[in-house]
């Protein structure tokens, strides 16, 4: 069976409000470890080993050492999923991605459009990270699933990308998610609801449940190369509640990996 690189990038200097998702990554692999459920995704897939498929966590300075990091894990292993660390990790990574896979489609599934060309001052932020990928061409397709923070600059910009967004207003898309590229899946754990995640820096009402999150991830009909789980905060948790959702969800992206 093919195995997945899993790896910690342990930064959050993108973060425009509060600082903690740096915190996140051993949390997360923490309660994955706790004995409180089994190593099989709903797939079936046999997580039992994942462990030994562990490359370590990243203490992460310069963001731009992201990429280079990301190429040296892609030259060991096919396939990664990154444990965030905030939503800014995503465009060095898949500036990465792009280097071993010429076309590339992507899920980012998130409350937050994340397409500011600049906010406060700051290109990198982890408000922008879609826009410098689709600026880059980095993706073929964009499609983005538990939007509800919309304002008229990122609707320009999602219209400019050709972003295809479902925001929580208009509902989620007609299933299966069909791809003709191989499939990059970008979670952001704050498309949840705060009721079942309040561990995020950036609560927002209204939002997706874990169960309609798992099913738009299994209805993925093409191939998963590559995955994140961004924006935990443990300093906002409330007993431990948000690093169990992200276990649970590192569990079903690790099955689409594999």
């Amino acid at each position: 069976m093919e195995t997945v690189g899993i790896r910690g990038i342990c930064y959050d200097s993108g973060s425009s409000y509060l600082k903690g998702p740096a915190g996140a990554p051993g949390l997360i692999r923490k309660a994955l470890r706790s004995g409180m459920m089994n190593l099989y995704a709903e797939t079936l897939a046999d997580l039992n080993s994942w462990e030994t498929w562990d490359l370590g966590d990243f203490e992460i300075q310069n963001y731009f050492d992201i990429e280079a990091l990301t190429l040296e894990h892609l030259a060991r292993k096919q396939k990664l999923f990154t444990l965030g660390g905030d939503h800014s990790i995503t465009y060095p990574i898949l500036k990465a991605y792009a280097g071993n896979y010429g076309k590339l489609d992507i899920l980012q599934i998130d409350a937050h459009p994340d397409l500011y060309q600049q906010y406060e001052e700051d290109s990198y932020s982890h408000a922008c990270p879609f826009a410098r990928i689709m600026e880059d061409g980095l993706a073929q397709r964009l499609v983005q699933v538990g939007i509800r923070t919309l304002n008229p600059h990122q609707k320009e910009q999602a219209g400019r990308f050709g972003v295809e967004m479902y925001t929580m207003p208009a509902g989620l898309p007609k299933l299966p998610l069909q791809f003709s590229n191989p499939v990059y899946v970008s979670l952001d754990i704050d498309a949840l609801d705060p009721a079942f995640a309040p561990g995020v820096s950036h609560r927002e009402s209204g939002g997706l449940t874990p169960r309609e999150v798992i099913t738009l991830l299994q209805s993925i009909e093409g191939e998963v190369v590559g995955a994140d789980l961004v924006e935990y905060n443990p300093l906002r948790d409330l007993d431990g509640m948000t690093s169990e959702v992200g276990a649970k969800f590192m569990k079903e992206l690790l099955g689409l990996l594999l």
